[in-house]
């Protein structure tokens, strides 16, 4: 007789579709709990720019605010802290809700996915290294056309790996990533929307965000992490190649003003939303919902099995 799983429901979109409110109405109504598959939420310190869910009406989130900027995070950390925290929701008889638009987040999890332990070569590295972003990113999709086609060609550390995992195992690093055994029974509930909405929301947090505060938060980190390494470093770390903090580089250097960088954010975001819904796209399993009402039928049906 085969075992019963346990229940997981994924609450997934590109940015800007609505997917937190959606899960904390969710989460209330079936006495649930949230953790986040936000790669960017991970970061300590960067609130306004990473979006955090701030107001969380009393579900408890987690996976948010637990390494610093300058810290290395690997899928596989996230993997493992991801899966503890899930069933650690689930030993208090409380329903888990895996929440955020990092699609190979979520794929970690709910397809128990084997990361490939491929050694880090110092030598490649360094190599690697010497190439302006740009460069490394043709190179990628030259030689990894798959993995080019949703990594974020902005993240200079990302990209080396990729390349890094390709040259060196001559596997694709989306490919290298195989399914194991699933741990969860998952349900997949993606925001539909179109994309002329999520421009315009996109458009108005960006609006948002910068009347928030944001450049003194991204100031505040940059003169952090400016005591703690060179310049140029600063600008390589994952954290600090995120949309909403990338585009100050030039700002700090008095190339652009702060119009010029709430438009690039805008533009970037766009361009983010877009590689997302290529990713989400792919997996047949995900239903595509509109309304609170559909994802709350959909819901108690499913946790009803």
């Amino acid at each position: 007789m085969e075992e019963t799983k346990s229940k997981l429901i994924v609450i997934l979109g590109p940015t800007a579709s609505g997917k937190s409110n959606l899960a904390i109405k969710l989460a209330k109504k079936f006495d649930g709990e949230v953790v986040s598959a936000d790669s960017r939420q991970i970061y300590r310190g960067m609130d306004i720019g990473t979006d955090k869910p701030l107001n969380q009406e009393g579900i408890l989130h987690y996976l948010i605010d637990i390494v610093n900027p300058d810290e290395e995070f690997t899928l596989a950390q996230y993997k493992k802290i991801a899966i503890e925290k899930i069933n650690e929701i689930l030993s208090r008889k409380k329903i888990p809700f895996l929440v955020g638009g990092t699609g190979l987040y979520i794929k970690a999890v709910i397809d128990n996915l084997e990361i490939p332990k491929v050694t880090p070569s110092k030598a490649l590295r360094k190599k690697l290294e010497e190439k302006s972003t740009e460069e490394l990113f043709e190179d990628l999709k030259r030689l990894d056309p798959k993995t080019a086609e949703i990594i974020d060609p902005k993240n200079k550390r990302r990209i080396i790996r990729a390349l890094e995992v390709k040259i060196l195992s001559g596997i694709s690093l989306v490919s290298a990533k195989k399914i194991g055994e699933p741990l969860f029974d998952t349900l997949q509930i993606g925001i539909k929307i179109s994309r002329e909405k999520i421009y315009t929301n996109i458009d108005k947090r960006v609006e948002e965000k910068m009347e928030q505060g944001l450049e003194s938060e991204v100031r505040n980190m940059y003169e952090e992490l400016l005591g703690k390494m060179p310049e140029e470093k600063i600008w390589q770390l994952p954290s600090m190649t995120g949309i909403f903090y990338q585009e100050f580089k030039e700002y700090f250097e008095n190339k652009i003003d702060l119009a010029e960088v709430a438009r690039l954010i805008k533009l970037h975001n766009r361009q983010y939303a877009r590689r997302q819904m290529t990713w989400f796209k792919r997996d047949k399993r995900i239903h595509w919902l509109e309304r609170l009402e559909e994802a709350e039928k959909l819901t108690e049906e499913f946790l009803r099995k």
